[in-house]
């Protein structure tokens, strides 16, 4: 990653300003090193930390008004406000959804979940399972169509909430709230995702990637764009 904003996440503003600069952050570690929050984490905010990195998705979607999903080879990302429009834009090749299904270009499992995100967003996974019967011997292939969708960027994760206890604790891992981005994001993003064609779109990201990733290959940054 470029040493223009060497960054070090001890608290949930670092991470925010860290998604403001840099634009696309990934969570977790991979095959890029130093292309992720988790390598720039204090020890001490690290899994297994009470208040640490994990937890604070949730806080940090909401106070940077940033995208979150599956995004980037398939990892969760944080994309900033500025480029998601840009970046949806290219990873829906300039179709909304409804197009995109009525040319043909994807498949009635994906649309399925798709209008039910659309009519009850924010929905939280679990309850999201329910509307949609995606239980054992119920509706299939949950999974793949809510990576898909994410990559597509026709679904974000919004937000994420806990489970609590008798006493009101919370209790067990964060479950993701789901949404589109017109519905999170409204006129900010409905205004500008459409707004150039996708290659157009798509030189202003590589542009930006060749400054954050100086190191990287032309054909890797061609790749994570998708």
């Amino acid at each position: 990653m470029t040493n223009e904003y060497d960054f070090y996440i001890r608290t949930p503003e670092d991470l925010v300003n860290a998604i403001n600069v840099v634009g696309f952050l990934p969570l977790f570690a991979n095959d890029i090193p130093g292309f992720s929050a988790e390598e720039h984490a204090a020890p001490e905010i690290l899994w297994g930390a009470a208040d640490g990195l994990w937890e604070w998705k949730g806080p940090v979607i909401r106070q940077s008004g940033c995208a979150y999903g599956r995004f980037l080879m398939g990892k969760a990302c944080f994309v900033n406000r500025y480029w998601f429009p840009d970046f949806a834009n290219l990873r829906r090749d300039g179709y909304d959804f409804d197009a995109r299904y009525d040319e043909g270009l994807t498949p009635h499992r994906d649309k399925v979940l798709f209008d039910l995100i659309d009519a009850h967003a924010p929905v939280v996974s679990l309850r999201l399972r329910e509307l949609g019967d995606y239980r054992k011997g119920g509706a299939k292939g949950f999974e793949t169509a809510i990576a898909r969708l994410q990559a597509q960027c026709y679904v974000t994760v919004s937000d994420f909430t806990y489970r609590t206890n008798r006493r009101g604790e919370r209790t067990g891992w964060g479950l993701a709230v789901y949404s589109t981005p017109e519905k999170q994001f409204g006129t900010d993003f409905c205004d500008r995702v459409y707004e150039r064609e996708p290659e157009e779109s798509r030189e202003r990201l590589l542009t930006h990637l060749r400054w954050l990733l100086p190191d990287v290959s032309e054909e890797t940054r061609q790749k994570l764009l998708g």
